[in-house]
């Protein structure tokens, strides 16, 4: 058989562990378990990734990559700073609906972290990514419009991702179409209103 070097074998590995969680959940996500589902030996995945918690924080990362790639290729060109907070929380939110079996993988991940020595760093990593790329599409689109914050980005982020994450808590565990949509358009209002901006939920796009 050909030998198939670590750089190789890691977003082999990586895929693995997210098709087999996301269908049996994260407590099935042995290191033994994710050698079987990509048929190679359980010391390739310790040998490529050193730790389980390495590799949990692979695929958090992995996770957030492409959800956060679909967001920021939702920013429309030419939109005006508050269209564009709108567009990219529509966005973000249509990928909580697409993508619902992954966002319930970064849930099931952040539980356990919360108990777990080696994996609370690794979430800790993630909601610092997260924010950092909230942060940044909010500084680049200011920019972009001449758009002067009432408040630093990181702090809209934060905000932001607060109140998301509640949604899609909510999302998740008691699906709820017509009060999400209201919440996410109030949570879209506030955060424009944090940034020194004015939306009424009526000039909102809904859906």
């Amino acid at each position: 058989m050909a030998h198939v070097s670590a750089a190789e074998r890691r977003p082999q590995l990586i895929k693995a562990a997210i098709d087999l969680m996301t269908r049996e959940g994260v407590a099935a996500g042995s290191t033994r378990a994710i050698a079987t589902e990509l048929g190679v030996a359980q010391a390739t995945v310790h040998y490529t990734f050193g730790t389980k918690a390495d590799l949990y924080r692979a695929v958090m990362e992995q996770i957030t990559e492409d959800l956060t790639a679909q967001i920021e290729r939702a920013a429309p060109e030419g939109a005006g700073f508050e269209e564009t907070v709108v567009a990219l929380a529509h966005a973000s939110w249509r990928t909580v609906r697409e993508e619902t079996t992954h966002y319930r993988l970064l849930t099931e991940l952040s539980m356990l972290a919360l108990r777990t020595p080696g994996l609370s760093e690794a979430y800790q990593d993630y909601y610092r990514a997260m924010g950092k790329v909230t942060a940044r599409l909010v500084t680049e689109a200011a920019a972009r419009t001449g758009y002067e914050l009432a408040q630093p980005a990181e702090t809209i982020a934060r905000f932001f991702l607060a109140g998301f994450d509640g949604l899609t808590m909510q999302h998740l565990y008691a699906p709820d179409e017509l009060s999400e949509d209201i919440g996410l358009r109030a949570l879209i209002s506030a955060t424009i209103a944090l940034a020194g901006g004015r939306l009424e939920l009526a000039e909102m796009p809904t859906g």
